[in-house]
């Protein structure tokens, strides 16, 4: 994540000068757009390396917002409809990739937003077998965190094999998510400052930050179901390809805008298992480890109804 520094500051347009024909209109339509463009803030972009606490800290991050599946592989008839919940406890990265040290000055981040993550599900059966799956998570402020999402998938579970007595079933799926999560990264109140001008969150009011997470994914998943049906265990991995963009949104003390974009573009693999709980013919409970071994580990659990 960026560091507001006054150090990074990109040269504004100065005052624009102007010598007025007699057309004295069109001077003063230029001259407005001067001083427009000198009010614009100072912006930048950054593209950290992959290695960089940057890029790691975003894929970091990434991954628990990831739209996996909820419980195990299912069917569903066509026009049947299943509801879900589920939430995870946020992960907290160690404090060496939260140091900014590619784009800007080094600086630890406030990315402790919010302990947990929750998002309501919808499955809707189609024709042929395919599930569609969305989520949509309005702006509804949780602690420190403000997020905006959406998500989708497309899946097809099919029994592929009887084991003693019960049944193994595959279950293919692409996903992506889009949106954001806003809040207070780069300058939280509490690590803001008013004695130096030149160091960074010189000012008194909160930074205003925007994390969008986009993703798309691919997954496969097996799931053994028990010969009563109570049960299953599921296992599967995939790649989520990862385009998470951040912008600081911090003006100091001085009336100085920070503005600064980051960009990285990842690939990341990713493994999973849980199991589920048929507590009845349409209630569900569900626990996992999700993992993106390169970045984090996290557990989800869920709940989850068929309406019809």
């Amino acid at each position: 994540m960026p560091v507001p520094s006054r150090a990074n500051e990109l040269s504004s347009p100065g005052p624009v000068r102007l010598v007025c024909p007699a057309k004295a209109r069109m001077c003063g339509a230029a001259a407005v757009l001067g001083l427009v463009m000198a009010a614009v803030p100072a912006a930048a972009q950054c593209r950290p390396p992959e290695n960089s606490n940057e890029a790691k800290l975003l894929a970091f991050y990434s991954a628990p917002i990831a739209f996996g599946i909820d419980a195990a592989p299912m069917t569903l008839a066509p026009g049947s409809i299943r509801v879900s919940v589920e939430v995870e406890p946020m992960p907290t990265p160690n404090d060496q990739i939260e140091q900014t040290h590619v784009c800007f000055t080094s600086k630890g981040e406030n990315t402790r937003l919010s302990p947990i993550f929750g998002r309501p599900r919808i499955m809707i059966g189609l024709p042929a077998g395919f599930i569609f799956e969305g989520s949509y998570v309005p702006p509804i402020q949780l602690y420190d965190a403000k997020p905006h999402l959406g998500s989708f998938a497309l899946s097809r579970a099919q029994r592929v094999s009887s084991v003693g007595g019960g049944s193994l079933t595959l279950l293919l799926r692409a996903h992506g998510t889009v949106g954001q999560v806003q809040g207070p990264i780069t300058c939280p109140r509490k690590g803001l400052q008013t004695d130096d001008p030149n160091a960074p969150c010189f000012g008194t009011n909160p930074s205003k930050d925007t994390f969008h997470p986009y993703m798309i994914g691919g997954e496969g998943t097996f799931s053994l179901t028990t010969r009563d049906r109570r049960w299953a265990f599921w296992a599967g991995g995939g790649v989520n390809w990862l385009k998470p963009r951040f912008q600081v949104g911090f003006t100091d003390g001085a009336g100085f805008t920070d503005s600064t974009r980051v960009e990285i573009n990842l690939t990341r693999g990713v493994v999973f298992g849980g199991v589920t709980a048929h507590v009845t013919r349409v209630f569900d409970l569900s626990a996992q480890v999700y993992s993106q071994p390169a970045d984090v580990t996290t557990v989800r659990f869920a709940a989850g109804y068929i309406l019809r």
